[in-house]
C-alpha cells in the first residue's frame, strides 16, 4: 500500500485528483496540505493545515511514496507577477524538496501547455523554470503534465475561461488535438496512472496525450 501527499487539493485538478486517490485501492493514506480545513471526510484522508510560506517547517512521521502538486494561481488573483511567481514556482519547488526529504520517490505536477523557461510569455516562462528546477531535485520518477484549457466545476468564477471553454467545445472539431480543452478528470486520471507505473525517469505529457 502507498501513501500520497498532495498540495493544491482544493483546486480544480486537485479536488478531482484527491477524489480519485481516495478511490484507488493502491493508496491506503492520502495526506493533503491545505491553507484551511476542508469539509471533506474519508477514512483514508488526513488534512494538514499549513502556511505555505513556512512549508520547510512542515513534517510528519509517515513515509511518503508519491507526491502530487496541483498548485497554481493567476497573475490577477495573485496581484502581481512576483506574487504569481511565488506560488507557481517557489511553492512548487519548496513542496517538491519537502516531499523528497520525506522519502517520496515520485513527484507528479500540473504545469501548462507551452511551458518554456525562456518564453516571452511570462506565464509560460514561470512554468518552464519550475519544470527545470524540479528536474534537479532527484526524484526517480518525475511526471510533468501540460494540459490545455481545463474544463470542470470551478469554485471560483473565471468568466474569460468559461467563455473560452464554451468556444473550444463548440469548435472542437476544428481544433488540433494538442490545443483541445481537456476535462480535469482526464488530467487527474493520467497523473495517478503515471504514478502507479514502475518505470523510472522523467515523463512529460502534453495535452493531446492526456485525452
Amino acid at each position: 500500500m502507498k501513501t500520497a501527499l498532495v498540495a493544491g487539493a482544493s483546486g480544480l485538478v486537485g479536488s478531482a485528483l484527491v477524489r480519485m486517490l481516495l478511490e484507488a485501492s493502491q493508496y491506503d493514506q492520502v495526506h493533503i496540505l491545505v491553507r484551511e480545513q476542508l469539509n471533506w471526510i474519508h477514512p483514508k484522508l488526513v488534512q494538514h493545515v499549513i502556511d505555505f510560506e513556512q512549508l520547510a517547517d512542515f513534517n510528519f512521521d509517515t513515509k511518503t511514496d508519491d507526491a502530487f502538486c496541483t498548485l497554481g494561481t493567476t497573475i490577477s488573483k495573485a496581484g502581481s507577477k512576483s506574487a504569481f511567481y511565488r506560488v507557481d514556482h517557489d511553492y512548487v519547488i519548496s513542496f517538491a524538496q519537502k516531499a523528497h526529504a520525506l522519502g517520496a520517490s515520485g513527484f507528479f505536477v500540473v504545469s501548462s501547455m507551452g511551458a518554456i523557461p525562456n518564453s516571452a510569455i511570462f506565464y509560460n516562462s514561470v512554468k518552464g523554470k519550475m519544470e527545470e528546477d524540479l528536474k534537479k531535485i532527484g526524484f526517480s520518477r518525475l511526471g510533468i503534465f501540460r494540459p490545455s484549457l481545463l474544463l470542470g466545476p470551478r469554485m471560483e468564477k473565471r468568466a474569460g475561461e468559461k467563455f473560452a471553454g464554451w468556444v473550444m467545445q463548440t469548435l472542437n472539431f476544428m481544433i488540433p488535438p494538442k490545443f483541445k480543452a481537456i476535462h480535469v478528470d482526464q488530467v487527474a486520471k493520467k497523473m495517478i496512472e503515471t504514478a502507479l507505473q514502475d518505470e523510472k525517469g522523467i515523463f512529460i505529457h502534453e495535452s493531446d496525450k492526456l485525452q
